[in-house]
């Protein structure tokens, strides 16, 4: 899901974590802030953290009940592939990146040549995560942080966060006062966590910080050299738009499952448009709306993406912009207009079948992720309906 869009949809991040969303909803913060703050700041010191950075960060270590609601109130984010991509991906951002590629030509250049991450596929990341620089968030970053590492939710993942925020600091990547981003922690062009801009950001305008505030060479070279940290293979695809036959083994779409490409080109799989690529290259069939809407080969390099973002529909969308910017053709609707999804409710009941019925799903939270995927393909299998893992009124019908 999209971190940051002017269309305000979620939180990109926290779309994967949210798998337990009833947890957040339980859990209760039990003792009080003043007293957590004051073990973290002495947890802080003994860890480098300066006394200084400290004393200059306190007036944003403070509890915001706010933060909390935003993420304990989500709404279940249900939409299929091609009402996300088309929200996303439509409009203006396909023109808007092109120009970003053309105006910043010789930059791409000069950072595809160092780490082999091509102008498209950071472009496509740099759009979907702040409109290519232009809505980086309106947060406190310091505040939110300390809030959710405070918060029962997860604080160890947030503690080390905001750590790593004020070690950016220390270090003179950024100062207090520009460490502004999204209500989750995340910040700067490709709104990395704290954790990442530690670990990747990288100096590539040589003026002594790693700024993915202000600096686009630093912002895009960063993401690039994230990329490859995450197992960007140079000079390789990373998904393409397929037609699949009907008789196709629905079985092996499954992105845990890859074979060389000669042999889905065996069973039929063609490219829907321009050419599959070679044929010993690994790649996994993925069906984002089952076996009647777009395919897509994901060959190894789509890894990468998940990496970045383990949310299947994001993955996928800003994977599938990437192609659109190197000049593929919109994405194909057509099988697609049958395809009728699930409502949560639907899904939720499905789910709760599928547990009784001795599959893994999961919480039964209405959302379509790894575990209610697998479980639905198991399913598909045993009542004889065609295993492609998407979930249909047809399979709830059997199950009930």
């Amino acid at each position: 899901m999209m971190r940051k869009t002017v269309l305000i949809l979620a939180v990109g991040m926290l779309l994967a974590a949210l798998a337990q969303p009833a947890m957040a909803a339980r859990c209760r913060n039990t003792g009080s802030f003043e007293v957590w703050l004051a073990k973290f700041k002495s947890d802080a010191v003994a860890q480098g953290i300066s006394p200084q950075v400290l004393a200059a960060a306190a007036p944003d270590l403070v509890f915001d009940p706010a933060i909390i609601r935003r993420d304990q109130g989500q709404a279940v984010f249900n939409q299929t592939f091609l009402q996300f991509s088309d929200r996303m991906v439509g409009g203006y951002r396909i023109p808007n990146g092109l120009a970003k590629i053309k105006a910043h030509a010789a930059l791409f250049e000069e950072v595809e040549k160092k780490y082999g991450v091509p102008a498209p596929v950071l472009t496509a990341f740099w759009g979907l995560e702040s409109d290519f620089g232009a809505n980086f968030g309106n947060f406190r970053i310091l505040k939110a942080l300390a809030t959710l590492a405070y918060d029962c939710r997860r604080p160890d993942f947030f503690r080390e966060q905001l750590l790593d925020a004020l070690r950016i600091v220390q270090r003179g990547d950024q100062r207090m006062e520009d460490m502004i981003g999204d209500w989750a922690g995340e910040f700067g062009g490709m709104q990395f966590t704290a954790s990442d801009y530690l670990k990747n950001a990288i100096d590539f305008d040589g003026d002594g910080r790693r700024d993915l505030i202000k600096s686009i060479p630093d912002t895009l070279a960063s993401a690039a050299n994230f990329l490859t940290t995450l197992g960007w293979r140079r000079g390789e695809p990373w998904l393409q738009e397929v037609t699949v036959p009907e008789n196709l083994p629905w079985q092996e779409a499954d992105l845990n499952i890859q074979h060389p490409v000669s042999q889905w080109a065996a069973w039929g799989v063609k490219p829907a448009h321009g050419s599959l690529a070679k044929g010993d290259l690994p790649a996994s069939l993925i069906l984002p709306m089952g076996r009647h809407g777009p395919a897509f080969l994901a060959y190894p390099n789509f890894k990468a993406f998940l990496g970045w973002n383990s949310a299947m529909v994001y993955s996928t969308t800003v994977a599938y912009f990437a192609t659109r910017l190197a000049g593929a053709p919109n994405v194909s609707h057509t099988g697609a207009t049958t395809v009728q999804p699930l409502t949560t409710e639907q899904m939720m009941e499905l789910q709760r079948l599928l547990a009784k019925a001795g599959y893994n799903v999961g919480e039964a939270d209405g959302k379509l992720g790894s575990a209610t995927r697998d479980a639905v393909k198991k399913a598909q299998l045993k009542t004889g309906l065609p295993a492609d893992s998407y979930p249909t009124a047809e399979l709830l019908a059997k199950l009930r």
